[in-house]
């Protein structure tokens, strides 16, 4: 006895579960998620340092460049990018598949380290470093301009206010202010007086 013989038998049974697995196949078709882009955590570290004033230039030779040594050295890092800009430079490191993030966020702590006594000595603290995910993109850019107010008391209010209460918001994972002029004293000395 072969088996396909119950079903060969019992025609109109088998008709009815052929069409019962067909009709479910198709309900099931319309839940299935379809992203264009499918969703994939990738262990992926973003470094930030700052040193106010210096030159973009500056910034890449001896600020990135010890930590890029520093960083080459971490097991499993697949793709590191970094940018110098005025002031600032971040470093983005992108880890294996299979890499725990806490193990790599470890390292690349001892990496800073490591490399903290390469770096220059005006550095206002050392770098800091955060977990991302790259297919998490900037959803929302908001400009801010005023008439009434200066630059510098116009990104204080930014600073201050309406970030802080951007980043209280649900799902919100970084809040981030470019531009603008920040809030300076400068003072003036006569040292004839």
């Amino acid at each position: 006895m072969h088996i396909s013989a119950p079903f060969i038998q019992r025609r109109i049974a088998t008709s009815l579960l052929s069409i019962a697995v067909l009709l479910a196949g198709a309900v099931a078709f319309y839940f299935l998620p379809v992203a264009a882009l499918p969703r994939v955590d990738f262990p992926t570290i973003f470094v930030r340092t700052s040193l106010p004033g210096a030159s973009p230039e500056t910034m890449a030779s001896s600020v990135a460049t010890p930590l890029e040594r520093q960083f080459g050295r971490i097991a499993g890092v697949t793709q590191m990018t970094s940018t110098s800009q005025l002031g600032a430079t971040g470093i983005t490191l992108q880890f294996d598949l299979d890499r725990d993030i806490n193990a790599a966020s470890r390292d690349v702590q001892a990496a800073i380290n490591a490399a903290a006594g390469q770096l220059p000595s005006g550095l206002p603290s050392l770098p800091t470093y955060r977990r991302v995910n790259p297919a998490e993109t900037d959803i929302l850019d908001l400009a801010v301009l005023s008439d009434t107010l200066p630059r510098g008391r116009l990104y204080d209010l930014c600073d201050s206010f309406l970030a802080q209460k951007i980043a209280q918001v649900d799902g919100v994972g970084l809040v981030r202010i470019s531009g603008g002029a920040k809030p300076a004293v400068r003072v003036d000395l006569n040292p004839k007086h």
